[in-house]
């Protein structure tokens, strides 16, 4: 038998990717790499989770991503996360779907970030970050991801919502316990009975809401959209509670963490913050290479609904495939000399980190609206940022995600 934390396979042994702990540390660099040199398509008989597919190169994500008729989404089949968990379920929306009805409820809310949409959004995004960014401690040590990264997406989301704006961070806090690992040291919830009572309490305010809603005339926010569209005005409960779930923590961990990650990639890579200030155009290459680089989202999973091959392995019929963005997005056959943050990296929007096909984010436009945005105003202040401590990050294995930064903001010298 394999040693703890790793599976055996001709005789070596890879690490377990699936364990959190490795994101957590930020380790992963090495067990992906020798996963794609040595047997990119592997199984891991053995796991955290169970036996899964590694599929941790970039086509081979890419084929599994496009084949929606033979890798499943849907919660029946396992859903879209490696753990089989009992709550699974209980959040079913339409990411954990297949067609068509994934289809029906997707095109639902797709119009909220929509480009006529977008563009009426961009004022309100400009004049928040402003005010956040003016607002910010000078010369003094504070916590980015606290007073710039999560205010920032809060607002958006009760935006997204018309969530009532003095309420706004209980839409963090309930994304943060919606993404939780109970089993993480630092978990904010500690059981699944205490999560599951802290999202029926997300959802009974959204019900008070979606039912308001339900009596007005169609508005553009997300929750009039469910309440007036035939896809999802009678969805029960579970699936309520999981489709409020999903738009929340969507709407939320790419962006705040991508905004955080941005800071700590230019800290790490200096040179090309002296690039960015000499030339701001740069900032449209920023965007996505920051997405790439950070990769919000560590994993997706799909399950085989038939018997299938995939790279000369054969996939049989209910085995996990399980697509490791984390991987994919640095495989060096696609992205030359990934583990460096480039602004001159010339396909950086090829990233993985918005997934393809049909379960392609429908944020994606927004997210990166909201990170240009912030970097526009960032530079148009002439702000320094200074990372004075290394980032504390979130215990999971599907969101790479930064608790804390550290850092010191000075107006740089003329």
């Amino acid at each position: 038998m394999a040693e703890a934390g790793a599976a055996e396979t001709g005789g070596s042994l890879f690490t377990d990717v699936s364990n959190p702990a490795i994101y957590q540390a930020d380790a992963w660099e090495i067990p992906f790499a020798e996963i794609r040199h040595n047997d990119p398509i592997h199984y891991f008989t053995e796991s955290l989770h169970g036996p899964f597919w590694a599929i941790t190169r970039y086509q081979d994500i890419m084929a599994v991503e496009l084949n929606d008729a033979v890798y499943s989404s849907s919660s029946e089949w396992g859903g879209i996360q490696i753990a089989d968990t009992d709550s699974m379920a209980s959040r079913r929306n339409f990411i954990r779907m297949d067609r068509p009805e994934h289809t029906a409820q997707r095109r639902t809310v797709a119009p909220i970030v929509a480009p006529s949409n977008l563009a009426n959004m961009q004022d309100v995004i400009r004049k928040r970050t402003a005010a956040v960014l003016d607002g910010l401690p000078r010369n003094t040590v504070f916590d980015w991801v606290a007073h710039v990264s999560v205010p920032l997406t809060t607002m958006m989301l009760a935006t997204l919502f018309d969530f009532p704006f003095d309420e706004r961070e209980k839409l963090t806090y309930w994304s943060d316990v919606g993404a939780t690992d109970i089993s993480a040291p630092d978990a904010l919830v500690t059981s699944s009975e205490e999560q599951a009572t802290v999202l029926q309490q997300m959802a009974a305010r959204f019900r008070e809401l979606f039912d308001e809603r339900a009596a007005q005339d169609p508005r553009a926010d997300l929750i009039s959209m469910l309440a007036h569209s035939d896809a999802t005005r009678d969805m029960t409960d579970q699936e309520f509670m999981g489709t409020v779930m999903l738009l929340i923590i969507g709407g939320n961990d790419t962006t705040r963490n991508s905004m955080t990650g941005s800071v700590l990639a230019l800290h790490q890579f200096p040179e090309q913050d002296h690039a960015l200030r000499a030339d701001p155009t740069l900032i449209r290459n920023l965007v996505p290479e920051v997405i790439r680089w950070q990769t919000p989202l560590i994993h997706m999973r799909r399950t085989a609904r038939q018997d299938t091959e995939l790279g000369g392995k054969a996939i049989a019929r209910g085995d996990k495939v399980v697509m490791w963005y984390m991987s994919g997005n640095f495989d060096e056959t696609v992205f030359p000399d990934p583990m460096a943050f480039s602004l001159q990296r010339d396909n950086a929007r090829r990233h993985l980190s918005f997934g393809a096909g049909i379960h392609r984010c429908v944020g994606d436009r927004l997210a990166e609206l909201q990170l240009r945005i912030l970097w526009e105003e960032i530079l148009a202040r002439e702000l320094a940022i200074e990372v004075t401590a290394a980032p504390e990050r979130v215990y999971s294995n599907i969101i790479r995600g930064i608790r804390s930064l550290p850092v010191r903001v000075r107006q740089r010298a003329a």
